[in-house]
């Protein structure tokens, strides 16, 4: 086998490794903070974990970005974190936000690798995809320890195969009788429902503590929209005499002394309207009742309308990192 000689890397490659700093900067300074504030010893092990695992990936992001002489993302610093700042949320909220955040870890890893080819970055996504898996598995363990984990709702089913052979089964915007939900639809719906029941708890804090009204103003906005998106899935499952399982003790503290700035908070904020935005879109292609579809794709034009405002308040303050883009060959040639 020949090994590689000095290979560029690829724009997908840069994309991918540029973020990956970005977002890992961003993660050390999050647990840094919830690891000042932890009671629970098992929660704490969960957070040094998750803290060792982003220190790792941000160096190794690092590293791969000098070797192929990339510019270094500035990213967030410590000039970004406060963790003497008192406690803002609690040890099960710290559970459920790195379950979510390890599910987020494994699905932006596992696509990135397949559209890698050089040796240094696939080893990298490979052992990112697999400390992200480890991540999930030990939160999983302790969530489950200490009962503490949502289970989606156990469901009678067939004890035969059968096939789609009416188009009815797809349902319509006026059919009164729709179909029961299906096991993919349901796990769409709550898996979306317990995202945005977490997104709640976060930016509800968020709106306590961040500095600039405006950023407070959008934290607000972006709980109520989280809000209004768990009822929405709440009723689908309700109607089918589902029962909706959510995540408890997502307890949020009085606490008005930010630990977060306001730059950091807001690309929080992005981060979770990317990931709502890309389930919405995988949800709405597994979901084959036209109700369901619908009603993500209006979902998710909500959400999307909510961002365009975000990234306007973002750029008017310098707080997003232009990714590497290419040349204006057009402007050059006019030079």
């Amino acid at each position: 086998m020949h090994e590689e000689q000095n290979v560029r890397l690829t724009s997908s490659e840069i994309a991918v490794v540029w973020s990956s700093y970005l977002n890992n900067s961003f993660s050390i300074c999050v647990m840094q903070y919830f690891l000042a504030n932890v009671n629970d010893s098992e929660v704490k092990l969960i957070l040094e974990f998750a803290l060792n695992i982003a220190q790792k990936n941000f160096n190794m992001s690092k590293e791969i970005l000098k070797k192929d002489n990339q510019t270094i993302p500035v990213g967030f610093t410590n000039q970004d974190v406060c963790p003497d700042a008192p406690r803002l949320y609690s040890d099960a909220f710290y559970l459920y936000y790195i379950k979510n955040m390890s599910k987020v870890g494994l699905s932006v890893y596992g696509v990135a690798l397949a559209t890698s080819a050089h040796s240094d970055v696939r080893n990298f996504l490979s052992q990112a995809i697999q400390t992200s898996t480890e991540l999930y598995n030990k939160t999983a363990s302790v969530l489950l320890s200490k009962g503490l984990f949502v289970r989606p709702p156990y469901v009678t089913t067939p004890d035969s195969v059968d096939f789609i052979d009416k188009k009815s089964y797809l349902g319509g915007f006026l059919n009164l009788n729709k179909r029961p939900l299906n096991v993919i639809e349901i796990t769409h719906i709550e898996a979306n429902s317990e995202a945005n029941s977490l997104g709640m708890a976060l930016l509800a804090g968020f709106a306590q503590v961040a500095k600039s009204k405006k950023v407070r103003e959008y934290c607000t906005e972006g709980k109520e929209i989280a809000k209004k998106h768990v009822q929405v899935f709440t009723t689908i499952l309700t109607d089918d005499d589902l029962p909706s399982p959510m995540p408890w003790d997502l307890e949020v503290s009085d606490s008005t002394v930010t630990p977060f700035s306001d730059k950091l908070i807001m690309f929080h904020l992005s981060l979770i309207i990317a990931s709502s935005i890309s389930n919405y879109a995988t949800a709405a292609a597994a979901s084959l009742r036209t109700d369901i579809s619908s009603s993500y794709v209006r979902l998710t034009a909500e959400i999307a309308q909510f961002s365009k405002s975000c990234i306007d308040l973002m750029i008017k303050n310098e707080w997003i990192e232009q990714p590497p883009q290419i040349p204006n060959h057009k402007n050059l040639a006019k030079e």
